[in-house]
């Protein structure tokens, strides 16, 4: 349906449409008014230093690590192992049930 063939609402339209009709409420100069020009990055240090550089990159990273304590290891350890050891009895039922069915439908 083109735009001439629609009913006047008086209602707002949408942003894609207004700009088709000719309606758009931003111009093109005040676009260009209101844009972010960039300005010239300060000399920072860029992401790929030198080889030199790296060790001690490496040091100050991991200075900032938070570091878990021995109880909160401990914890981890065990929530690990237990994950661990019911994913292995999931398994280990699927694949029992699996050989018996597969073994029930080639017995004779």
């Amino acid at each position: 349906m083109s735009d001439e063939k629609q009913p006047s609402t008086g209602a707002a339209r949408p942003t894609g449409k207004r700009q088709l009709s000719g309606a758009a409420t931003t111009s093109t100069e005040s676009y260009t008014d209101k844009r972010v020009v960039r300005v010239e990055d300060k000399k920072e240090e860029s992401a790929g230093g030198s080889v030199a550089s790296f060790p001690s990159e490496v040091v100050s990273e991991v200075k900032k690590v938070v570091w878990p304590t021995g109880k909160e290891m401990v914890q981890y350890v065990l929530v690990t192992f237990a994950f661990l050891i019911v994913l292995t009895a999931l398994v280990w039922g699927v694949d029992t049930l699996t050989g018996l069915g597969v073994e029930a439908v080639l017995a004779p």
